[in-house]
């Protein structure tokens, strides 16, 4: 039987450290929060659709509220996917690698998506610097556009940090430190 409140859990086949299993933690406990914000969208959007045939009633801005919480729902999800091996990978060429080569391949892929993350991260938090100079609101509820934009940063900051992590996890193995998934 398998404790689902281990220690050390292996997810994908991977044993993360305290460090590995806190940032784990965090980036399932972010990408939870950004599904229960689509699950917020998605009543908001029938309430709205069904007010507004039934009743000529709909949610006021239920447009823009769609729009400024998918961005930070959607950016909640990455760290998460990633840190479970959750990419889309396609092993055609590498199946017949050893371990430790598909490990060094996996390094600097997850080394790409930290460097990725950091980059998004830094633009993200600039733009929404930039909107909150100019003050832009959105157009029916006047809600500051640059907090919805803010609210994107620490998921893409997550992601980043998962990248970085899952390069030097992966690097331990590709140098023969690590235990390999397989």
């Amino acid at each position: 039987m398998h404790d689902a409140d281990s220690a050390a859990p292996a997810v994908a086949g991977r044993s993360y450290g305290p460090a590995g299993r806190f940032l784990l933690a965090t980036s399932k406990y972010l990408a939870i929060a950004g599904g229960l914000v689509f699950v917020g969208l998605v009543v908001m959007s029938i309430v709205s659709i069904t007010g507004r045939k039934l009743f000529s009633w709909p949610v006021p801005g239920d447009v823009e509220m769609l729009q400024m919480c998918a961005a930070f729902a959607a950016s909640a999800f990455f760290a998460y996917c990633h840190l479970v091996n959750g990419n889309v990978k396609v092993d055609f060429f590498t199946h017949n690698l050893s371990p430790r080569k598909v490990a060094a391949l996996d390094a600097v892929g997850s080394l790409l998506v930290g460097i990725f993350g950091a980059l998004i991260a830094w633009r993200t938090a600039a733009g929404a610097l930039g909107v909150k100079e100019v003050g832009e609101t959105s157009a029916i509820l006047a809600f500051p556009v640059w907090i919805a934009q803010a609210l994107m940063v620490p998921g893409f900051l997550l992601l980043a940090i998962a990248g970085f992590y899952l390069c030097a996890y992966d690097l331990r193995i590709a140098a023969g430190y690590g235990a390999t998934s397989e």
